[in-house]
């Protein structure tokens, strides 16, 4: 069965796709004004198995106990409930392009996080753009997710933090401690550390903010 014919936006009417509600999101499919690939919870060409799980889709992942150098992590750091990926805070090299380029919700922004030590540069879907500091409030979506939207380069971007909920966990976070996480879907599977600035027991495990955000790639 085609998901096309079948799929249902969510419910959630977070704005994502530009629209105030799901509801207006459909209306606007059916006039031909916009595509089920705006939705940031639609996956194009995704096929039901008879099972009814999403074929090609990676919805689980499996970690091992060390990251890919062999060092051993705090915990997996997992999107928070109804998300498609941890958040990340990001701030670009020059804050006044987001102003410039009027980024704002639902864009999609390309940059590498120089200066943390990755060397891949990854595709964000803005969840939340501040026009004063320029930080930048995302999920990491990839390039194949966003083949067809538009991309906004910023080239370089510092990796402020992340938040989401602390899964697979072998030491606690502490509020005001340095921890060490990897975050989840990592597609180079590499040990980060950041600061703990916020904690939040929550009915889906604990919540938590990082800053200060390094890659740990050496020894250490």
């Amino acid at each position: 069965m085609n998901a096309v014919k079948s799929w249902l936006p969510p419910g959630k009417n977070c704005g994502l796709c530009g629209e105030d509600s799901c509801k207006s999101f459909l209306r606007m499919i059916n006039s031909s004004q916009k595509s089920y690939s705006d939705c940031p919870y639609y996956y194009e060409h995704q096929v039901l198995k008879d099972s009814g799980e999403v074929a090609g889709i990676e919805t689980e992942a499996l970690y091992p106990e060390q990251d890919v150098l062999g060092h051993k992590y705090d915990f997996v750091l997992e999107p928070l409930p109804g998300e498609i990926s941890a958040r990340k805070i990001v701030l670009p090299f020059r804050p006044d392009m987001v102003e410039k380029m009027d980024i704002k919700k639902g864009d999609y922004v390309l940059g590498r996080p120089m200066g943390a030590g990755c060397p891949i540069p990854h595709v964000l879907q803005v969840i939340e753009a501040e026009q004063v500091t320029g930080l930048l409030y995302t999920w990491v979506v990839g390039p194949k997710y966003s083949r067809e939207h538009k991309v906004k380069d910023v080239i370089a971007y510092h990796m402020i933090g992340f938040e989401g909920i602390a899964a697979n966990i072998r030491k606690e976070p502490d509020f005001g401690c340095r921890v060490t996480f990897l975050p989840g879907f990592c597609m180079m599977a590499l040990n980060h550390t950041g600061l703990v600035n916020m904690i939040l027991e929550k009915s889906s495990g604990l919540q938590v903010r990082l800053e200060d955000i390094r890659i740990l790639a050496g020894k250490y």
